[in-house]
Parts: structure tokens; sequence; C-alpha cells
């Protein structure tokens, strides 16, 4: 997904500059303005809707001419897990499909998606674990999530979610595993 601002905006401002380190993402998907939750639900559209990234892995919002640079708290999507197993980004975006599943060392989930890598919300976390199932179809149990966690992988560890085997992935390489720039940087 990239984003692109708009060519008479530019036109009539070529030289705006990038803005740095004022807005972020957190890990619940919650914009902020230099560390301030943005409440407004025309600015939460606004930021949403221009959401974005560039052919560099940054993460931006594009305000008319101006590129305002996202700082993320871990990656650039923030997925929710719904009761009928859907899953939708922090923008309202639905997720079609979930190439991979990963675990951390600190137990974050962290989802491949037609979108990019998303962390789950951690307040999905129990919805998720109670579908995750080890080798005889049972739910799987600490001893094996635990297994993950340590660097194991769903093949060796046999625990699977939705048929995907749960991998481990260390939370420093994220960024460079799924292509993405967390603290962009003029």
């Amino acid at each position: 997904m990239t984003n692109s601002p708009d060519p008479a905006a530019l036109a009539r401002w070529p030289d705006v500059p990038a803005c740095y380190d004022w807005l972020s993402l957190d890990r619940r998907g919650t914009w902020r303005l230099q560390g301030e939750a943005v409440v407004h639900a025309g600015l939460v559209g606004f930021l949403n809707a221009s959401y974005g990234r560039d052919e560099a892995g940054n993460w931006l919002v594009h305000n008319g001419p101006q590129r305002v640079y996202v700082a993320l708290d871990y990656t650039p999507w923030v997925l929710r897990l719904h009761p009928d197993g859907r899953l939708t980004a922090h923008t309202g975006a639905g997720v079609a499909t979930v190439a991979a599943v990963c675990l951390d060392e600190e137990g974050n989930v962290l989802l491949d998606t037609d979108q990019g890598a998303g962390l789950l919300d951690d307040r999905d976390l129990a919805a998720f674990l109670a579908q995750c199932r080890g080798a005889d179809g049972s739910v799987a149990d600490d001893e094996a999530l635990l297994a993950v966690m340590a660097g194991g992988s769903g093949l060796t560890c046999q625990v699977r979610w939705q048929d995907l085997p749960l991998q481990a992935v260390e939370r420093t390489a994220v960024p460079e595993r799924f292509g993405f720039r967390a603290r962009p940087a003029p």
C-alpha cells in the first residue's frame, strides 16, 4: 500500500518539509500526536484514510503536500480478532489473508497479512490462544506455546492457528523481516 500526495497540492507547495517525531501509532492502534492520544473522530478518520507507506518502508500520513512520518511502537498495523474470526486493522480495513503467524519472545502475536505486518491487539490474545491447536487437535498448552516463544517453530512444536504453524521471531528482527522502518528519520 503506497500513499501519494495530491499532485495539485505538490504543485502549489513543492517545498513543504517532511514532519518527523510528531505522529506515532501505539501497540493498540491509537494514533498519538506528540504522545497524546488522538480522540477526535474526524482526525482519526483522516489519519486512517491517509495512512500508507513509501518506497523505503516508512509509514506516513500525507497532509496535503506534507509527509508526516509515523513512529511505530511495534508494527505498521494493529489487528483486532473478532468473535466471528474476522481480522480488521486499526484503520477499520478488513484483512483478507494471513500468510504467516509469529510469536515473539515476549508473547506478542504477529500476523503477516495482505496489508503487511500486524501486531494482534493484546486484548485479543486470549481468544487467539484459545484457537491455537496442538498436533492432536486439542487447545495448545502453555508448554507448547512457551516452546515456540523460546525459538521453536510450529513445525517442530506442532502449534497451529487456522492451519498455519506458529513461527518464532525475535522482536528486534521484526522490522527487517517484514520490510518496514519503525522509526523514520530524515
